[in-house]
């Protein structure tokens, strides 16, 4: 009888043989891309390794003028962090600064400046000229300690010195070494990268077979196709995540182990400080039976005329010595959370009634992001195999990956503070109501998905109220035929109906009753009463915000500069005479995501999309998404401010409106060649003899799509690793500056 094993090798030949090519050319391709990648870390991201292997490597240590202990180790101090070397006349091609090891790790700012055969003496900026740059040095990275130099001929003089003021003294150093030779450093990560890259390439080209599967004429490849993007997708999300260690809250032996309690295979700890604990003390008080946080305010806040004046607080509080939590909703005595009460009855309360301990808001961040990214793509998939007949895999995979990438999901990975939980648990159930009143339009089970749907998009005003603006969309999914063809009219018909309606019902009617429990008020979410930076009980609506947020919102240009990772915070000015609430920005979505572009063919696309059909659906559906992401920037601006993190409230508003008009550009390309595609033109380039045909339309529309859609991921993913305060660079700057030798590798 065979074994568990032969059959498994049986099936495999079978499988093996019925796809013999296929799998042959599968192979040959990532051989050639694993080639190409290695190459690639050996002999291109390891440059240095062999621009430095014949130098003569000179020590300076016997030439350093600093304090040396009985170790042999020298002291930079506060008073003493300069040496100086004169007289060296000699070719320098690179400075090696050997930290040493046994210090606190930290990340240096070293001002050098030499004197060489173009400069008698020192020199540095001037109006007309750029001297040498502050270089940073991570005491912990071998990479960085190195630091090439580009001197006109032999260097006569050179001076280093530590400037900065957060620097921990004293700073060890072993020596100064000139002329080092370069260790080689291959890059497991680089190199995994660079292969995922080439593997992309390899997969987008406007040539490849994901261009020739249409989705509805092979289904199950298509699926696995769908799938393994999602579940790729997904391990980055979590993957990104985890890299910023510091604002995970969880720890083991080997992750976190800091805070790891030395029993557990895993335990949660706190992160972000007093007031990023809200939505863990809420579920704590309503596992106690109360409403509010438990912890009492200060009385000289219940004593205050108006506790919501900053300035007031601030004052009072150096008074007194007495702190205060920040960001959380005042209202006569106490502490409450005006943030959704969603995902603490989704998330925290079971967790403390199971555990006792807090639950891990990074984690549920990413959940929601994960299950975002599934409804995202299943609700995209619903209409390229439902309402489309042309799509094809290729096309899909591209807008769904900047649907994704491109939505702000990626910076609530980021932060994933409960400021972002609110966000990222709205868009998951958007996407998924979305999905279940799609799939209700058709289906046997009405009532079911109807019900889900709604369920879905109520559950969104505990979460994020502002996204309740996309229930509109129920106006040009369902009016047809439940107003119009007067389904509603039917008794089947109105048990549909009631499907849709009762979610948001039940829903509002548990919500307002909770929000009449703790302001006395139905319609109080409490944000009023927020204990933040400016008073919002005052701040009312002001038409003079709205134009500025729009600019930074939409159409602000992106600042960069040469250096790793390029993205700089814009600047922002306005000529509204009044408080701005507003942090780190980088740019408006119109410009920093060119796939958006795709918006300038609306009405023709539009036009053409109702000339073939008899229903206006998609151009309702359209017209609610762009409506509906001006007006929740519109509100987001008003009621709180111009913040990055909000920009996932309303841009996947947009990219929906692309990926459906391409969709419908796709849907209406000519198949056939240009009429005088049969002539052959000769290439000019190089008096080239190659035969070269005209490209179709599908193929302009291709590359035109593969060239937005890479430019829009790309500022995406150079924003996820932009230095911010409270970041992984921020808490681990000589461990994120690793990241950064291994991309700037020829400095």
């Amino acid at each position: 009888m065979p074994t568990l094993i032969d059959n498994i090798v049986y099936h495999l030949k079978r499988f093996y043989a019925a796809n013999e090519a296929p799998i042959r050319h599968i192979l040959k391709c990532v051989a050639i891309i694993l080639a190409i990648a290695l190459a690639l870390e050996v002999f291109v991201f390891n440059i240095n390794f062999y621009t430095s292997a014949h130098l003569n490597t000179i020590n300076l240590k016997d030439r350093i003028d600093l304090r040396e202990g009985v170790d042999d180790v020298f002291r930079m101090t506060a008073l003493d962090h300069e040496v100086e070397f004169q007289n060296l006349n000699t070719t320098v091609q690179n400075i090696k600064m050997d930290f040493d090891h046994a210090q606190p790790a930290q990340v240096l700012d070293l001002k050098i400046q030499f004197t060489d055969e173009a400069h008698t003496t020192y020199f540095d900026s001037t109006e007309y000229t750029e001297g040498i740059p502050i270089v940073e040095v991570s005491t912990m990275s071998d990479q960085s300690k190195l630091i090439n130099i580009n001197a006109t001929g032999t260097v006569t003089n050179l001076k280093i010195e530590l400037v900065g003021e957060d620097i921990q003294y004293p700073v060890r150093l072993n020596t100064i070494y000139l002329n080092a030779h370069h260790p080689f450093d291959f890059n497991m990560l680089r190199f995994l990268v660079t292969a995922g890259v080439l593997t992309l390439i390899c997969l987008f080209r406007p040539s490849s077979f994901l261009y020739r599967m249409r989705i509805r004429e092979d289904p199950v490849r298509s699926r696995i196709g769908v799938v393994s993007a999602v579940a790729i997708e997904c391990a980055l999300c979590a993957a990104f995540l985890f890299y910023g260690s510091n604002m995970v809250g969880v720890a083991t032996s080997t992750y976190n182990y800091g805070e790891w309690d030395g029993v557990s295979l895993v335990n949660s700890f706190e992160v972000g400080g007093d007031n990023a604990q809200q939505y863990a003390e809420l579920a704590k008080s309503i596992a106690h039976g109360k409403l509010y946080l438990e912890e009492e305010p200060p009385g000289w806040l219940q004593e205050m005329d108006n506790p919501y004046d900053k300035g007031a607080r601030d004052e009072a509080q150096k008074e007194t010595g007495e702190g205060y939590l920040f960001d959380v909703a005042y209202y006569e005595g106490h502490y409450y959370v005006y943030f959704g009460i969603v995902p603490v009855m989704l998330f925290y309360l079971p967790f403390y009634l199971l555990t006792g301990s807090p639950f891990p808001t990074a984690l549920g961040v990413l959940f929601a992001c994960i299950l975002f990214i599934c409804g995202a793509s299943a609700l995209l998939d619903r209409f390229a195999r439902h309402h489309f007949e042309r799509v094809t895999l290729g096309i899909y995979l591209i807008v769904q990956v900047a649907f994704v990438f491109c939505c702000g999901m990626m910076y609530l990975l980021k932060f994933p503070t409960f400021y972002s939980l609110p966000i990222a648990c709205g868009l998951m159930f958007s996407v998924w109501g979305l999905y279940f009143w799609m799939c209700g339009r058709d289906s046997s089970k009405r009532c079911l998905f109807l019900g889900l749907g709604s369920l879905c998009m109520a559950l969104v005003a505990g979460c994020r109220p502002q996204l309740l603006l996309l229930s509109f969309l129920a106006f040009p999914l369902f009016w047809r035929p439940y107003i119009t063809k007067r389904r509603i009219a039917t008794k089947e018909g109105l048990r549909e109906f009631l499907c849709l309606i009762a979610p948001y019902i039940v829903v509002a009617a548990l919500i307002m009753l909770y929000n009449h429990a703790r302001f006395g008020s139905f319609t109080d979410f409490g944000a009023n009463y927020n204990l933040t930076v400016n008073d919002m009980t005052q701040r009312g609506w002001n038409t003079g915000r709205i134009a500025p947020a729009l600019f930074a919102y939409f159409f602000q240009t992106p600042e960069t500069t040469g250096v790793f990772p390029y993205l700089q915070p814009v600047h922002f000015a306005t000529t509204y005479m009044g408080q701005t609430i507003k942090e780190v920005t980088f740019g408006g979505i119109f410009w920093c995501y060119p796939v958006l572009w795709i918006l300038f063919f609306l009405r023709p696309l539009l036009s053409l999309r109702n000339a073939q059909r008899s229903t206006k659906t998609i151009t309702g559906v359209i017209a609610v998404l762009l409506l509906s992401g001006v007006a929740i920037a519109v509100v987001d601006a008003e009621m709180a401010g111009i913040l990055q993190r909000y920009y996932a409230d309303f841009s996947f508003m947009f990219l929906a409106v692309v990926v459906l008009l391409v969709f419908i550009a796709n849907e209406n390309i000519d198949e056939r060649m240009p009429a005088d595609a049969h002539r052959p033109w000769r290439a000019r380039r190089k008096g080239c003899g190659r035969i070269v045909r005209q490209p179709t339309t599908r193929s302009l529309l291709t590359k035109a799509l593969i060239v937005l859609v890479t430019l829009s991921v790309g500022y995406s993913a150079l924003l996820c690793f932009v230095p911010e305060t409270g970041w992984y660079s921020d808490i681990y700057p000589w461990a994120y500056h690793d990241l950064i030798e291994s991309v700037q590798f020829w400095t």
